[in-house]
C-alpha cells in the first residue's frame, strides 16, 4: 500500500478534491500561463436597455426568423442563409439570395452575435436591432420593401396575436419586428466549449495538442484581435485575402484608411462555419490559419504549429442552440 493510499482516511472527500484540483492547476503550465488571455463565454449576451429579453419576444422572433413570406419570392427567410444545421451559416462561399443572385460576401454566422460590438463584415450597423431589417429589404437578399413585409404579416391573425403577447398591442411595426428578431438572435449562444470548460478548471477538457495550439495562438499575437468572450474585438483590420477585391469598410465610411478593412470575425464555432474570410474563398482551417499568419502576422507557420492552432480552434465549438423550427401560420 502506497503512502498516498494510507493518507486517504485522513482526508474527507471534499478535501481530497480540493487538493487534487489545486495540484492539477498548479501542474498545468499552459493553464497558469495562458488562461488569462481568454474569457469563458457567458450563457447570456448583454441585453440593451431599450429591448428587454422576454419569452414572448423570443417566440415571435423565432417565427420571423423562419418566415419566408416576408421575402419577395416567398421562399427565402433569415434561416435560408443562417441555417441551424450548418453552424447558422450556409457553407457556401458567398450568399445566394433573391432570384439566385450571388452576393459579394460570405454569410457570417449569427451564433453569439449578441456579443459583437458591430454587425456585418463592414460594421455598417452597431447592433442586432440595426442589423435585423437590412436583409429583408436588400434587393440581393430577400428583396421585400419593408412596408410590404409588414402588410404581409398583418394578413395573419396569429401574427397579430403574437405581437400582442410580446408588446401589449397587435400593432406590427418595423421597430417591433427588428426587436423581436434581435431578441431571438441573442439566445443563439454556444457556451461550454472545451476551452470554456478548461478555463473554468477542467484541465482535461482540451487535448495536449489543443493546449499547444492555445499557446501558439497567444505567442504569435492572435489575441490582439481575437479576444473577449466571442474571440473578436469587433474592430476593423486591413486584410486582402486571396481572390478578393472587396474594399470593405471603405464602402461605408469613404475613408481611405478603411480600404480592405473588415470586422474581425468571431472564432467561436469556427470549425463549423467554413468556408472562410469575407469572400468565402478559403475552404479549410489549415489554409485559413496560414493566410492569417502570412497576411496579418508576416510569418509562415510550420506544419506542426499550423496543426496545433487548428486543433485549438476546434476546441472553440460550444453547445449548439436547441431551436425547434416553429409552426408558422
Amino acid at each position: 500500500m502506497s503512502w498516498k493510499t494510507k493518507a486517504l482516511p485522513a482526508l474527507g472527500a471534499a478535501s481530497l478534491l480540493a487538493v487534487a484540483s489545486t495540484a492539477a492547476v498548479a501542474g498545468d503550465g499552459y493553464h497558469e500561463r495562458y488562461s488569462n488571455f481568454f474569457e469563458p463565454l457567458p450563457y447570456f449576451a448583454p441585453i440593451p436597455a431599450n429591448n428587454s429579453l422576454t419569452p414572448e419576444k423570443v417566440e415571435l422572433g423565432t417565427m420571423l426568423f423562419f418566415e419566408p413570406r416576408i421575402s419577395a419570392s416567398g421562399v427565402i427567410s433569415c434561416a435560408t442563409c443562417h441555417n441551424p444545421a450548418l453552424g447558422w451559416s450556409d457553407r457556401i462561399p458567398r450568399a445566394t439570395g433573391h432570384d439566385g443572385q450571388v452576393g459579394d460576401r460570405n454569410t457570417p454566422t449569427v451564433l453569439n452575435s449578441g456579443f459583437f460590438g458591430a454587425q456585418f463584415w463592414d460594421g455598417r450597423e452597431p447592433d442586432l436591432e440595426g442589423q435585423a431589417l437590412g436583409p429583408i429589404e436588400a434587393d440581393i437578399e430577400m428583396n421585400m420593401p419593408l412596408d410590404e413585409a409588414i402588410a404581409r404579416l398583418e394578413e395573419f391573425d396569429e401574427y397579430k396575436q403574437a405581437f400582442a403577447r410580446a408588446y401589449g398591442t397587435e400593432a406590427i411595426t418595423p421597430e417591433r419586428v427588428a426587436h423581436a428578431l434581435a431578441s431571438f438572435q441573442r439566445t443563439l449562444n454556444t457556451p461550454n466549449s472545451p476551452l470554456d470548460r478548461y478555463l473554468r478548471g477542467d484541465l482535461s477538457a482540451m487535448t495536449d495538442q489543443q493546449k499547444r495550439g492555445m499557446a501558439a495562438f497567444v505567442d504569435n499575437g492572435c489575441t490582439a484581435c481575437h479576444n473577449g468572450p466571442a474571440l473578436t474585438d469587433s474592430l476593423f483590420h486591413a486584410i486582402q485575402v486571396p481572390g478578393s477585391s472587396d474594399l470593405g469598410r471603405y464602402l461605408v465610411t469613404g475613408d481611405e484608411a478603411d480600404r480592405y478593412r473588415f470586422k474581425t470575425p468571431t472564432l467561436r464555432n469556427v470549425a463549423l462555419t467554413y468556408p472562410y474570410f469575407n469572400n468565402g474563398g478559403t475552404e479549410t482551417l489549415t489554409e485559413a490559419v496560414q493566410v492569417m499568419g502570412r497576411e496579418m502576422l508576416g510569418r509562415e507557420f510550420d506544419s506542426r504549429t499550423n496543426a496545433d492552432i487548428v486543433a485549438f480552434l476546434h476546441a472553440l465549438t460550444g453547445d449548439q442552440p436547441n431551436v425547434a423550427i416553429p409552426a408558422l401560420p
